[in-house]
């Protein structure tokens, strides 16, 4: 499957900013069954400053520095993207999940040693004593690991109830737990303290996910959303995505943007600036098939 992406967040400022500088993960990255095949970002005012990395993550990402005064930064990405279809997975062939944490237990080779940079608490997922009971629930003895972790995602999705304005990027995972809601970032969150509670390795994926209109309407242009879930590691089978929000493992429906420790690893705008008093913040997100 082929996609356009356009990703636009537009910033309005109650007063002149005078200089900016900001740190952007909006082009896709390419990696296993995903290919970027075109990525290009288009800012208004023009930086006067920019270059492109890889992070630690080898995330692809934009430096710019604006020096123009401006009271409206706008910032588009727009993206082309191909996605293939995953293979059948046989979750209960995993190891169990004991045997997995294990390994990092012993002499670790450079893939034992990516994965197990994932295994700890980060900014924005602490290690709390309420993940580790939601996490035993579903990880019985000796139950293989990638079962155990779709149980875990469909336990969430059916105990937390999805909804939008009660949470903000700063939630602790103690509070959405308690709670039980958020949007998909807290679900995400959640479950990676769950896992890592048990010293299972798990990353946070950042992306989009093309949605399907009510059955009669129009599908509405930029009406899309960034999306988030998980991925656990699992020796023998690499890198498994589980979508907590949706109760599934993610298809070719699901676009990966980047992926780190937490949100705040690929959060798609970062900076600071100089003047701008208080702003309102606009995105628009539109994931389109193309049939070409």
């Amino acid at each position: 499957m082929k996609y356009k992406i356009r990703h636009t967040t537009t910033y309005e400022y109650s007063q002149v900013v005078s200089i900016s500088h900001h740190l952007l993960h909006m082009a896709p990255r390419s990696a296993g069954r995903q290919k970027c095949l075109r990525s290009f970002i288009q800012i208004d005012p023009m930086p006067s400053v920019r270059s492109e990395a890889l992070d630690y993550f080898r995330n692809k990402v934009s430096y710019i520095t604006i020096q123009e005064p401006h009271e409206t930064l706008e910032i588009s990405a727009l993206s082309e993207i191909e996605v293939n279809t995953p293979a059948p997975l046989q979750l209960a062939m995993s190891p169990p999940w004991e045997d997995v944490v294990a390994l990092f237990l012993g002499q670790m080779d450079a893939e034992l040693l990516d994965a197990y940079q994932f295994a700890f608490a980060s900014p924005y997922v602490t290690e709390i004593e309420q993940a580790r009971e939601l996490a035993e629930a579903s990880f019985a003895p000796r139950r293989p690991i990638l079962d155990a972790a779709m149980d875990l995602t469909t336990r969430i999705y059916e105990t937390f109830k999805y909804e939008g304005g009660v949470t903000d990027v700063s939630t602790p995972v103690a509070e959405v737990i308690q709670a039980k809601r958020g949007v998909c970032q807290d679900f995400a969150h959640v479950q990676l303290a769950c896992l890592r509670s048990l010293g299972i390795p798990a990353r946070y994926v950042s992306g989009y996910l093309l949605t399907h209109p009510p059955e009669g309407q129009e599908r509405l242009i930029g009406a899309d959303e960034s999306h988030a879930w998980t991925s656990v590691w699992c020796p023998g089978f690499g890198w498994i995505d589980f979508d907590a929000t949706n109760n599934l493992i993610p298809t070719e429906e699901h676009i990966t943007l980047g992926w780190g420790r937490d949100y705040g690893d690929v959060s798609p705008i970062n900076g600071f600036m100089i003047g701008g008093g208080e702003h309102t913040v606009k995105v628009s997100v539109d994931v389109q098939p193309d049939p070409a």
